[in-house]
């Protein structure tokens, strides 16, 4: 199939099971969607196993595999996605909860690798670099998921802001340490030694340039694009801009081997605000935000169906199934340690919104972006039990912990004492 006829088939599958789940199961969009892929997958594979003749299940997942789900969103859906979400975070609001941010999608992100990666190696024996990386691509949350289902909780605004900020910029950092942990785990083709040298600092140095260029080239690219959106007043040339902006600085950021996904973010946090306040009209601004609000639901509806019907891309073996299972609550575990470590070390300074612990570790949610991270991991004798072990970790967090957070959030989170 050629990239038109993939592209047509994902639109209408997605606009398919979101009619079925508008009409049967009237969930969230976006959960909905995965759920009526995921049975409508599973569907298919019990009738393939009561009826062997009819290779339902070999011909579907001939097609699920020719999609390339790794590269259809590492290198084209998450830019944008990213950039949506980021471009309705404003400056001023994170600038509030920075501290908070930082040290979440930092030291959070490195305590979740390290507890998720021990974790996997005790469970399972894996060597300990090859764990660490599963730990890597299981850690970042999923920023769209978690806000779609946080919408109606009715969350203190800086709450709010802690989430999605963090959300965001652990899904950049997340990526840069798998690529590290993964050069480390698989030199042979994903040299982050670079050579000769000492291993850790060639990592070290890795991890610099990608974070540092990845923000940097966000910032310059989007202040480029904000310089030239004030001496236009045009709503359909500035919207076509700030696309540009998305597609072109994720690219590029790619080529320069630096963090695609933080730039992504970096320039749509510049846009979303600064560009927002000087380099648009009343009606650019509407226009840019209906745009971005448009392609983030239709890019989340292609995406979750996608998620749904991974299945086939996975091993499901019973023992695989297990070791997924026990995973879940090591993953929670993980998630645990870099939600409550930040906080502990900045509650001297500052206070918390309600409920923060609660909310911030039951409403990580993991998304695509794991699925695609161990889908892009080199042949091992431990990718099949990473890739099933990572979906089923995906589809709980998804699934169950995306049809309670918004409870959750409005039973602890909605009242505006501080503690």
């Amino acid at each position: 199939m050629n990239f038109l006829q993939i592209a047509s088939l994902l639109i209408v599958l997605a606009g398919a099971f979101g009619a079925i789940n508008y009409f049967v199961f009237k969930l969230p969009s976006a959960i909905g969607i995965l759920v009526v892929a995921f049975l409508a997958s599973v569907s298919a594979l019990i009738i393939d196993a009561s009826v062997p003749s009819l290779t339902l299940a070999e011909d579907l997942r001939a097609l699920v595999l020719d999609i390339d789900f790794s590269d259809a969103l590492l290198e084209g859906m998450l830019g944008l996605l990213l950039f949506a979400g980021a471009l309705h975070v404003k400056l001023s609001d994170l600038r509030a909860v920075w501290p908070t941010v930082l040290l979440m999608a930092t030291i959070g992100v490195a305590l979740s690798t390290a507890v998720i990666g021990f974790g996997f190696h005790w469970l399972t024996g894996a060597p300990v670099l090859i764990a660490l990386v599963f730990g890597a691509l299981i850690s970042p949350t999923d920023p769209v998921a978690v806000m779609g289902v946080l919408k109606e909780a009715n969350l203190q605004k800086s709450l709010e802001t802690q989430i999605a900020g963090e959300s965001l910029f652990n899904d950049g950092v997340g990526y840069v340490v798998f690529l590290v942990l993964v050069g480390l785990a698989f030199p042979a083709g994903h040299g982050a030694h670079g050579g000769e040298g000492d291993p850790a600092m060639a990592a070290a140095m890795l991890f610099l340039q990608e974070a540092a260029g990845g923000a940097a080239l966000g910032l310059i690219a989007g202040w480029l694009v904000f310089r030239v959106m004030r001496r236009i007043d045009d709503y359909a040339l500035e919207v076509l801009l700030t696309l540009g902006l998305a597609f072109g600085g994720y690219e590029l950021a790619i080529w320069l081997h630096v963090s695609a996904p933080i730039a992504a973010v970096c320039a749509g946090l510049l846009i979303g605000d600064i560009g927002a306040k000087h380099g648009m009209s009343e009606e650019t601004r509407e226009y840019v935000d209906k745009f971005w609000v448009l392609v983030d639901e239709i890019l989340n509806a292609v995406l979750f169906m996608l998620i749904g019907v991974e299945i086939f891309a996975v091993q499901l073996e019973w023992d695989y199934l297990q070791t997924g299972v026990i995973c879940i609550a090591i993953a929670l575990l993980g998630r645990l340690a870099a939600v409550a470590v930040p906080l502990a070390m900045l509650k001297p300074f500052q206070t918390f919104a309600q409920g923060v612990l609660p909310i911030m570790t039951w409403g990580g949610l993991k998304g695509g972006i794991s699925v695609a991270l161990a889908l892009s991991l080199p042949e091992s004798e431990w990718k099949p039990l990473i890739l099933t072990v990572t979906y089923v970790i995906v589809v709980f967090s998804i699934i169950v912990q995306g049809l309670t957070i918004g409870r959750l959030a409005n039973r602890v989170g909605r009242e505006p004492d501080l503690v």
